[in-house]
């Protein structure tokens, strides 16, 4: 069982999902919570089986598919991906565990299945068809989830979430097919394997072509200024467990394409790239906090402020040191557990008075005096107070792009001071001060269904912001062997900043001999002309 661990993880979901046509309507909560209970069990088990130790790839899968191409079905996980599979398993079973939902509330639940078994295959894939196939099937049930429980603008949100994502996509398989076709010019045969890619040294000017690719697929799923225009609206018409799905888990897929193909398959493009990806990621940190402080709807002012955090992600991805990448992983599982919780807790008052504006609360804390304890903790994560899960990936992203250039590091601290200033004036206008509302005088505080996904999310917060070790260790080991080796193995010009040329050369890394040349003969000849100096 154990050596196919990533295919039950992938496949259980689904084939659950499938039988749950014929679970009885009455049945199928219960029914919802084994399965995701199951498959959450399984991804612990596979943490605990895992080699903390090794930075490699392990578990791995390989099944041909199309031979004559060179597409298998190949898996593999890493200290990258292990923990942001747990993440997405965690977050849909404590998400069907406190649903509350009521309409069609079978064919929500089988959706949220299928949805976890395309999020837990993009983290898990080997081979880039294998990629492209689980992400843009990710797209289907989200679409539908948003389309069929949202808000009155829901056809609009789900459209456009469908049209900016996809679109961009097909740039990015475009690129996927153009190399696999450099892979077969150099080595006579097809492959869409990530980690063959790994192996094969590009001239500068592909590389820019296939960075820009990859990018506009990553940078919408981010979502990164100018392309975040989707999430406001999906995020606003979103039922509660959309919103949480695709704040905690499907933002994660851009940023995780980031560092698990960009950055190691085009080290030169992304040196060269750092300046234009880092200011963008400036802007949208400090616009989108902007734009929040001015939200009067509360889960509009949580939207924006997920937009600002994956800035942050960006910030320490495109660092290129062990500090900044290892940090922006870490964050990405800290925003992911403190954003889902936000949206959760969003999702309990608008159920009690189906509005979301600030002004029609206040004194909520004299009221709901847990749900006010709980939306402070998670609030406070969220701008990143010490001691908190969100802490530890921040001070370690801006670490690392401080090393870089400390003027962008100084930026991306500001804006974080800015978030802080947004949020406790949110939940000021919600919580502090006199009940001025009648409505709100005879609120029910949170209920046992409620707490059953607020509990668990708050104390992975403050749990791991005091001890972040057991998963930062796994994290560096993965980012050390699968990213900064990768890219110093294959750096070979002098573009960009050269201190952040100098950041890739680990220290622990060891320059071996490319196995596969480049691909033009003139370029395989300067390249190891180059290096002959290591040797």
């Amino acid at each position: 069982m154990i050596e196919h661990i990533l295919s039950i993880l992938i496949f259980f979901p689904l084939v659950a999902g499938v039988l749950g046509f014929m679970v009885n309507k009455d049945s199928i909560r219960a029914y919802g919570i084994a399965v995701s209970g199951i498959e959450f069990a399984l991804s612990l088990l596979l943490w605990y089986v895992f080699d903390t130790a090794n930075g490699g790839f392990q578990f791995t899968e390989l099944m041909p598919l199309i031979p004559a191409f060179g597409i298998n079905y190949q898996l593999g996980i890493d200290g990258i991906s292990l923990f942001i599979v747990i993440m997405s398993t965690l977050i849909t079973f404590l998400g069907i565990l406190s649903l509350t939902e009521k309409r069609d509330i079978k064919n929500l639940i089988i959706t949220l299945l299928a949805l976890e078994m395309t999020m837990v295959g993009v983290f898990v894939s080997l081979d880039a068809i294998l990629f492209y196939v689980f992400w843009e099937l990710s797209l289907v049930p989200m679409l539908y989830i948003i389309g069929a429980w949202g808000g009155p603008k829901r056809i609009y949100a789900s459209v456009k979430f469908f049209l900016y994502t996809f679109t961009c996509s097909l740039v990015m398989l475009v690129g996927m097919i153009f190399m696999a076709y450099l892979y077969q010019q150099a080595t006579g045969q097809w492959s869409f394997s990530i980690t063959e890619w790994y192996r094969v040294v590009l001239p500068m000017n592909l590389q820019m072509w296939l960075f820009a690719a990859f990018f506009l697929g990553f940078a919408i799923k981010v979502p990164m200024f100018p392309f975040h225009t989707w999430l406001p609206y999906a995020h606003g018409q979103a039922p509660t467990i959309g919103s949480v799905i695709l704040a905690a888990v499907l933002l994660k897929m851009g940023t995780y394409g980031f560092v698990r193909l960009s950055l190691p398959l085009f080290p030169d493009a992304t040196v060269w790239f750092i300046p234009v990806v880092v200011t963008l990621a400036l802007i949208m940190i400090v616009y989108t906090a902007m734009v929040a402080n001015a939200q009067k709807d509360i889960k509009q002012v949580i939207a924006y402020s997920s937009v600002s955090h994956m800035g942050v992600i960006i910030l320490g991805t495109f660092a290129l040191n062990i500090e900044g990448i290892s940090g922006s992983v870490f964050l990405m599982l800290g925003h992911g557990i403190v954003s889902g919780a936000l949206f959760l807790l969003v999702g309990v008052i608008y159920d009690r008075r189906h509005t979301k504006i600030m002004t029609e609360f206040g004194g909520l804390a004299s009221i709901m005096p847990a749900y006010a304890t709980i939306f402070g903790i998670m609030m406070m994560a969220s701008v990143g107070l010490p001691l908190t899960i969100n802490f530890v990936g921040e001070f370690l992203s801006l670490m690392g792009i401080f090393k870089v250039a400390p003027m962008y590091a100084l930026v991306g601290g500001l804006a974080i001071i800015v978030g802080a200033i947004y949020m406790l004036s949110a939940f000021k206008k919600v919580f502090f001060g006199n009940v001025t509302n009648p409505e709100n005088e005879k609120l029910k505080d949170v209920n046992r269904t409620e707490l059953y996904g607020l509990i668990p999310l708050t104390i992975i917060a403050i749990w791991l912001g005091i001890y972040p070790k057991p998963i930062l260790d796994p994290i560096d080991a993965a980012v050390r062997e699968n990213v900064l080796n990768i890219m110093y193995q294959k750096i070979q010009t002098d573009m960009g900043t050269e201190a952040a040329r100098e950041l890739i050369t680990d220290p622990y890394a060891k320059k071996p001999e490319i196995v596969i040349p480049a691909p033009t003969k003139k370029h395989a000849t300067q390249s190891h002309k180059s290096e002959g100096g290591h040797h």
